[in-house]
């Protein structure tokens, strides 16, 4: 028994609870004085909130909850809730993503109205991830996902005096309602198939599914559907460079990177648990044979992202392709599960994990300094950037570490995250997904070196004149570079973490 389990049931969910409670502390900050000069204490309360959830996700992790199959998770509210390592794995990367934003955006907010209600939308955005990662059921799913997606369209369209916001907001919202309603009437195929909703329920009936295998497939396809707009893998891609170019660049670091780990956090949990392999290649003659759907997703997923992203001129949109392709590398933790893989299906599933926590990091660090940029005025194209280091060169020096570490360049964090994770799909038989996942690398080095290279190499096309300096996106882009850093030589220990819980899974 660990140390969780000697605790009231509801103290499972204490960081979703203290998300929820930090939403509701900051709409009523605002709603006592809503004078914009609250934005330390709105920025400090949100911060401090996302820490505090992010602590206590952290010890129930070290404590050792969810680290064996049996006996570690906690099942909650008739099994609609599981607390368990992997959901408090994520739940780490969504709050320090969470407490980085609300960092940066002392700063980013500092002129504008309505701020109050900005942070109290991340806060519930990240309580409706966190809540997301715990899903034990395809309705809690499907609701935690909403809670998650709501506050997420207001927050791109929050510049509402910024055509390009407002749009990027409605194609957002729009999209994404169409992608809820496929998502809903996939649930409601697997139910009518399965009679339950509950994920390892789901498994256990799906032996019954013989004679509906058809609507059985088209369930899980339009399950798949629904995550892969969330996680923006092609072809529900085409949401993701219009929404992060047209909201507040601390959005698009939350919902590039945050929101994606959800997606996947969602994912993995669904069909490892409610669509096991060994299962549902079982039915219908291996017609539900979801690992191949991924496989193809992941090749298609990183290859599109990566060439749209070398085309780009904006350095924002460049970003927002190459979180496409990070999504594809992400896949491949789905990809590379075979039926009888046994530890190897935990090791490529937890590889992924890992990679998607450095993920958060780097990338979020990456949209907070265009951040940084766009206060400063500066502009949004590559030459813009040129000669940048010359008056910046500390958030210079963070920015090249964000581009070689998204790059996998050694000795950055995502050369490691890259290397575990190509290196786990070929254990599994993967190679030549490992492969296309190195080339796709490779490629990347080309537009992320542009960045450098503009910064550091090129002279100033224009005068470059820098206001202000932002201490709060100061502060969140240097974390981020030393988290980046950091995860670096404590990376062993992670990807062991990853591991052990994503094989609990299994």
């Amino acid at each position: 028994m660990t140390p969780l389990q000697t605790l009231p049931d509801w103290a499972a969910t204490a960081p979703a609870i203290v998300l929820a409670v930090t939403g509701l502390v900051l709409l009523l900050i605002d709603t006592i004085d809503p004078d914009t000069s609250n934005n330390g204490l709105l920025a400090g309360t949100a911060t401090l909130g996302a820490l505090a959830a992010g602590g206590i996700a952290g010890w129930f992790l070290i404590a050792g909850t969810g680290m064996e199959k049996t006996g570690g998770a906690i099942s909650l509210y008739g099994d609609a809730l599981v607390v368990d390592g992997m959901s408090l794995f994520f739940t780490l990367i969504f709050t320090s993503v969470a407490a980085m934003v609300s960092v940066a955006s002392y700063d980013y907010l500092a002129d504008q109205r309505y701020q109050g209600e900005f942070y109290s939308l991340v806060i519930f955005a990240t309580t409706g991830m966190t809540l997301m990662a715990m899903s034990n059921s395809l309705a809690t799913v499907f609701v935690s996902l909403e809670l998650a997606s709501l506050p997420s369209y207001a927050l791109v369209a929050f510049l509402k005096k910024d055509r390009g916001s407002v749009e990027a907001g409605l194609k957002y919202f729009l999209i994404g309602a169409l992608s809820s309603a496929v998502f809903a009437f996939g649930i409601s195929l697997v139910f009518a198939v399965t009679g339950s909703l509950i994920l390892p329920d789901v498994a256990a009936n799906l032996a019954g599914a013989d004679g509906l295998v058809g609507v059985l497939g088209l369930g899980v396809l339009m399950i798949a559907g629904g995550f892969a707009f969330k996680t923006a893998s092609v072809p529900f891609h085409f949401w993701a460079p219009e929404a992060y170019e047209g909201a507040p660049a601390p959005i698009s670091a939350f919902l590039s990177s945050a929101s994606k780990a959800a997606g996947f956090a969602v994912a993995f949990r669904v069909f490892t648990v409610a669509f096991p392999l060994d299962t549902v290649t079982a039915v219908g003659g291996g017609s539900v044979d979801w690992s191949i759907l991924f496989a193809i997703l992941a090749v298609v997923t990183m290859t599109l992202g990566n060439f749209a992203a070398a085309t780009q001129e904006n350095v924002k949109r460049m970003l927002a392709y190459s979180s496409i392709g990070h999504a594809g590398y992400a896949l491949i933790g789905l990809a590379a599960i075979t039926v009888d893989g046994g530890a190897a299906n935990g090791n490529v599933l937890g590889a992924s994990m890992a990679h998607l926590l450095v993920y958060g990091f780097m990338n979020t660090g990456a949209f907070l300094f265009i951040a940084m940029v766009e206060k400063w005025g500066i502009g949004r194209t590559f030459e813009d950037y040129n000669g940048l280091a010359t008056k910046v060169p500390i958030a210079a020096t963070a920015m090249t570490i964000f581009m070689f570490s998204l790059a996998g360049l050694p000795p950055f964090g995502g050369f490691v995250s890259k290397y575990a994770l190509f290196y786990s799909a070929i254990e599994s038989g993967f190679w030549w997904l490992a492969a296309v996942g190195a080339v796709n690398s490779a490629l990347s080095l080309f537009y992320y070196s542009r960045v450098v290279k503009a910064m550091w190499i090129e002279e100033p096309s224009k005068p470059l004149e820098i206001g202000s300096q932002p201490v709060g996106l100061y502060v969140a882009v240097v974390f981020a570079a030393v988290g980046t850093l950091l995860l670096l030589p404590g990376f062993q220990p992670v990807i062991e973490t990853a591991q052990t819980v994503a094989a609990a899974l299994f």
